[in-house]
C-alpha cells in the first residue's frame, strides 16, 4: 500500500489521504488529512470507502498536517560523517537534531528551484518515518511500535545558507526543498536495522549507494530521546539522515543545477524524482497564488 496527499482541484484548498494504485494512475480517498491524522491506524485497517480518482484530475501534496513537526538527524551515517571531517570517536552519543517547516517539502515530480544565492543545491537521500501514535517519555521499543509507515525523501539543502551559521536551518528550507515518497505502511517495510537498500541517482549516474542498517542512531531511539522533551503527536516525522556520497563533500564539489534530475530509491519505499529548476520559478510560483 502507498499513502498520499491530494488536493482535487487548485482551486480548492482541502487536502485529502488516499491510497494510490499499484499502476500508479487512480488515487481511492481515504479520509480528510485531519481525519486521517486522528485514527491513522484505524483508516488503514479499513478499507477506502471514498471515490476513486484519476491520478491526472487531482494534484498531488504531502499527507503533512500543517502543524506537524519535522525533525531531522544530521550525521546519522559513519561514512557521511568521515566525508565531513568527523572521525567515530569523534560522534556525539546523542543525534544531533535539526528542523524543516512544513512549507519546504513537496512530492515527487515536483519541480525544486536553487536559490538565487546558491551555486546549486545538495543532494540527501533519505528514510523518513512517520509518528502514528502520541508518544510521551516512550522506550525505544515503544516509539519504534508507534511508527505509522516510512518515505523515500531527498533532503535537498542549501549549503552557503546552511554553513552561513553554526545552526543549519537556513539551508535546509527552501522552498519545495523537500520532496517525499508515499507511506508505506511500517508492516510491509520492517524495521530499518535490517538494511534497506538506499541509491540517490544524479542524471543517471548513482552518487549514494547504502543500507539503512548503517545508520548510528536508529529510529525507535532517537523517537524516543524526543518523546522525553515534547510529546510526539501523530503526523509529526523524523528524516533519518543521509548516508556518504553529498555533493560538497566531493572533489571538486558537484552542485545539483537547473536542468538535473535527481531520484532517492529505498527498497519497498519506491523512487523519488525530481527536476531541479532556477530561482525564477519561486517568484512566478508567488504570482500564480495571488493571482
Amino acid at each position: 500500500m502507498k499513502i498520499v496527499g491530494v488536493r482535487r482541484s487548485r482551486n480548492d484548498s482541502t487536502v485529502e489521504v488516499a491510497t494510490l494504485s499499484e499502476q500508479g494512475d487512480e488515487v481511492t480517498v481515504i479520509a480528510a488529512l485531519a481525519d486521517f491524522w486522528a485514527d491513522p491506524a484505524g483508516h488503514l485497517s479499513r478499507p477506502p470507502t471514498g471515490p476513486t480518482l484519476p491520478v491526472a484530475s487531482v494534484e498531488r501534496v504531502p499527507p503533512v498536517l500543517p502543524d506537524a513537526r519535522v525533525f531531522c538527524i544530521g550525521l546519522n551515517y559513519s561514512d557521511h560523517a568521515a566525508e565531513g571531517s568527523f572521525r567515530d570517536q569523534d560522534l556525539p552519543p546523542y543525534p544531533t537534531l535539526f528542523a524543516r517547516w512544513t512549507r519546504s517539502l513537496t512530492v515527487d515530480g515536483a519541480e525544486v528551484p536553487v536559490p538565487s544565492n546558491e551555486e546549486g543545491l545538495d543532494w540527501e537521500g533519505e528514510v523518513v518515518a512517520w509518528v502514528g501514535a502520541p508518544l510521551v517519555d516512550a522506550t525505544p521499543e515503544e516509539a519504534l511500535a508507534a511508527v505509522l509507515g516510512y518515505s523515500a525523501f531527498n533532503d535537498l539543502t542549501s549549503r552557503r545558507a546552511q554553513k552561513l551559521t553554526s545552526q543549519w536551518t537556513l539551508g535546509k528550507n527552501g522552498d519545495r526543498s523537500g520532496p517525499l515518497g508515499p507511506i508505506v505502511p511500517a508492516a510491509e517495510v520492517g524495521d530499518l536495522k535490517q538494511g534497506l537498500q538506499l541509491r540517490t541517482r544524479v542524471n543517471g549516474e548513482t552518487v549514494q549507494d547504502a543500507r539503512t542498517d548503517q545508520m548510528i542512531y536508529p529510529v525507535g531511539e532517537t523517537l524516543s530521546l524526543i518523546s522525553h522533551t515534547l510529546t510526539l503527536r501523530p503526523g509529526d516525522l523524523l528524516a533519518t539522515g543521509t548516508p556518504a556520497g553529498v555533493g560538497y563533500a566531493r572533489t571538486p564539489p558537484r552542485l545539483l543545477q537547473p536542468g538535473d534530475t535527481v531520484e532517492v530509491e529505498v527498497e519497498r519505499l519506491g523512487t523519488v524524482r525530481n527536476t531541479v529548476v532556477g530561482n525564477h520559478h519561486r517568484s512566478e510560483a508567488v504570482r500564480a497564488v495571488h493571482h
